[in-house]
């Protein structure tokens, strides 16, 4: 299905062609057939371990090829939000198997590609039969398989450069990727503004019809790459799940939102290393009905030996996100015996059904395989973490409120003091990411988070009902 048509794109692109190449009222120039390329390029990002839409994206794209010149490309985010995915055997191979398949050609490093700890990653690009991009990583001290920091493709007569960046926004004071920084602690990165000026003429050396930033930025660094670093063609990005068929500073930028929903579709036409008409689509992979029957025979069989449709619970009424926070943090600090616990809202990535509930469920609600923690703090440095960094979310076992910039925290009806000591259990990220705040040694459980509500779903038979629950608090 076309989502949308930016014809501003191909009236910019025409006016350029229709003043360019007038000689005079009554002479117009036109150039030979032969110097104009077709392209068409696929996009998808943040797939996030989706499987089940290869099958339509292997079709579309075959058909495509019968026609044209085609490149297949990701923006990165391939892992981490699938159980199917994120647990089997060798994590995230299933994407990279279906991504081979598939026939991509080069892909963009998300965050959330180093979810799994440098080992697996290390696995996981050896295992790619495409290109990997990105200029603002160094891996070198590690072993792992250095990605492109560009790469020049050829298809027929076409040749395209891309440029691969991944943001660095994962901790305060830190240039790491938003991922677990204990699991990036052997490579370095920098900011895509630091590196991005050393490859603005690289299409000149390249001689490549088109240079393209792959970018794992978001769309708001996207538009910046585009207004302070103008020396692409187009841009294609990932990581803010964003939906964008937009022209900054004469860039088109494109995003195909997330979770392997959409696929966007660019037709291009070049002559003389300049694009002359573009066109744009957004397929709403929901909506098609075509299909490869040989890649669906492969992500059913991922599917079904996947073992994760046991029943663990059973849920009384729908849960919103907010309200599976609360829940979430109510079993964790049960299982943890602590007095308070807390998790990021950004760990809670799904919304739970009324009815059984699933492993499948826990584990796509928390994807990310943090381990479980316990700490001793007193009530006045958990106040001093809320207040100076601000983080959202979600708590259990006191409750939390803010009046005129003053953070109270009461327990069982009554004000605790800031002297007093708490028993905190949380997920590893959150020391990981904010350490200044969590200085003593903590006591390191042997269950990953999923595995601990799942392990508490396990051992309480009784339903569960969160669902007016709303136990979310952020420093305002």
């Amino acid at each position: 299905m076309k989502k949308s048509i930016n014809l501003y794109f191909i009236l910019s692109f025409s006016l350029l062609l229709l003043f360019s190449c007038t000689k005079d009222d009554n002479t117009a120039i036109t150039p030979p057939q032969d110097t104009l390329k077709q392209l068409t390029i696929f996009h998808i990002n943040d797939q996030h371990g989706r499987l089940e839409n290869f099958s339509k994206i292997k079709y579309i794209i075959d058909q495509e090829k019968q026609e044209t010149n085609v490149l297949v490309t990701c923006g990165g985010d391939i892992f981490s939000g699938n159980p199917v995915v994120d647990n089997y055997e060798e994590k995230g191979f299933p994407m990279i198997d279906l991504m081979n398949l598939v026939g991509f050609d080069i892909s963009a490093i998300g965050n959330h590609e180093f979810d799994y700890g440098e080992n697996i990653l290390k696995n996981r690009l050896t295992q790619a039969n495409f290109n990997w991009v990105c200029a603002n990583v160094n891996m070198n001290s590690t072993g792992i398989p250095a990605p492109f920091e560009y790469k020049t493709i050829t298809k027929n007569d076409v040749k395209v450069t891309f440029l691969g960046l991944v943001e660095t926004n994962g901790k305060e004071n830190a240039v790491i990727p938003s991922t677990h920084p204990w699991r990036v602690q052997n490579l370095t990165f920098q900011k895509y503004t630091d590196v991005v000026v050393s490859y603005q003429n690289i299409k000149e050396e390249e001689n490549s019809d088109l240079y393209i930033a792959l970018t794992h930025l978001g769309i708001s660094s996207d538009k910046n790459l585009a207004t302070k670093f103008p020396y692409f063609d187009l841009i294609i990005g990932g990581h803010s799940h964003s939906i964008n068929n937009e022209v900054t500073n004469n860039i088109p930028i494109f995003q195909a939102g997330s979770n392997l929903n959409y696929l966007g579709k660019i037709k291009l036409t070049i002559k003389n290393k300049l694009i002359e008409s573009l066109n744009y689509e957004l397929i709403d992979l929901e909506k098609f009905n075509n299909l490869d029957n040989s890649i669906k025979q492969v992500i059913d069989t991922y599917i079904e030996n996947a073992n994760l449709s046991e029943v663990i619970g059973y849920a009384e009424a729908y849960h919103t996100r907010t309200a599976v926070g609360s829940f979430y943090t109510d079993a964790l600090r049960n299982e943890l015996n602590v007095d308070i616990s807390i998790q990021n809202t950004g760990g809670v990535r799904n919304n739970l059904d009324e009815g059984d509930i699933l492993k499948s469920e826990i584990y796509s609600i928390d994807p990310f395989n943090n381990g479980s923690v316990t700490y001793t703090m007193t009530v006045g440095e958990i106040k001093d973490f809320l207040k100076e960094t601000k983080v959202a979310i979600y708590y259990a076992g006191v409750d939390i409120e803010q009046e005129n910039g003053i953070i109270t925290i009461i327990k069982n009806g009554l004000e605790l003091s800031d002297n007093q000591t708490l028993t905190i259990g949380l997920n590893d990220y959150i020391p990981a990411v904010y350490d200044s705040y969590f200085t003593q040694t903590p006591t390191i459980k042997p269950y990953t988070t999923a595995e601990t509500i799942i392990n508490y779903l396990e051992n309480n038979t009784a339903p569960i009902n969160y669902s007016q629950m709303n136990n979310y608090f952020k420093f305002q």
